[in-house]
């Protein structure tokens, strides 16, 4: 059993001194990222530092009939690859702009087959959404997704378990260009040249439910960012540097 000892007044002030010591000490605080490197002990990758000026730009929830090709006409005009991140049933509406994607030397991630809420899906619920994605893309390209994004960047452990199994990289963003808000194009601009850096994810969207201002945007930042010496891969290629 435990025994509480009592604190004589001399040996309090010696713990007072002993506090006062350590208060005056400089403080040192180390700030840890996530393991940027493929290893298996990463729980989700963020951005992936480099020397060589690398981006990788993403979107999210396409294909969509009309701003996806206006994207992928973009990215072919500036020769800049990214990462499309789709969901199931609307790459079962438009499969023939997923062949472009890849034709095009794209990269096609996981967002699941209906975009769920994730809080809302047990276990079994989120592995049959990854796995019917995954199955389709098979069927329409023969191509098997590595790259998995939750929706609305929502995860916890199940999530993180269930990628784990199934042998996906849980990939989020540093950049989020808030195109989902309809934030107007300037302000989207302002807001990717100020906060890239080497090595940043940037979050785009192919659809966001109505006017988009996602290509205007892309079509001023991409240059700009080109013309200060950054250089757009797919999330692969910026995780194998």
């Amino acid at each position: 059993m435990y025994e509480l000892k009592k604190v004589f007044p001399h040996r309090r002030l010696a713990q007072f001194l002993s506090l006062l010591y350590i208060l005056t000490l400089p403080l040192s605080i180390t700030v840890s990222s996530v393991d940027n490197s493929t290893d298996n002990n990463q729980i989700a990758v963020y951005y992936h530092d480099n020397s060589e000026k690398l981006i990788a730009l993403t979107f999210d929830d396409g294909p969509h009939y009309k701003y996806t090709e206006e994207i992928l006409d973009i990215l072919d005009e500036y020769n800049a690859k990214a990462t499309f991140f789709v969901v199931g049933e609307l790459a079962e509406r438009y499969p023939e702009l997923i062949l472009r994607e890849l034709a095009e030397g794209h990269e096609i991630g996981n967002h699941t087959w209906s975009h769920p809420k994730m809080k809302k899906l047990s276990s079994n619920q989120l592995t049959n959404e990854l796995m019917r994605t995954e199955e389709l893309l098979n069927e329409i390209a023969d191509y098997r997704p590595k790259l998995f994004r939750p929706p609305e960047g929502s995860f916890g452990k199940s999530v993180e378990n269930i990628a784990e199994q199934n042998d996906y990289t849980l990939i989020l963003w540093t950049v989020d260009t808030r195109d989902w808000a309809h934030t107007p194009v300037d302000d989207i601009v302002k807001n990717v040249i100020d906060s890239t850096e080497s090595g940043s994810i940037i979050l785009c969207h192919d659809f966001i439910g109505r006017d988009s201002p996602t290509p205007d945007a892309i079509r001023k930042f991409i240059p700009a960012l080109i013309d200060a010496g950054y250089k757009f891969v797919t999330v692969s290629e910026l995780l194998s540097k």
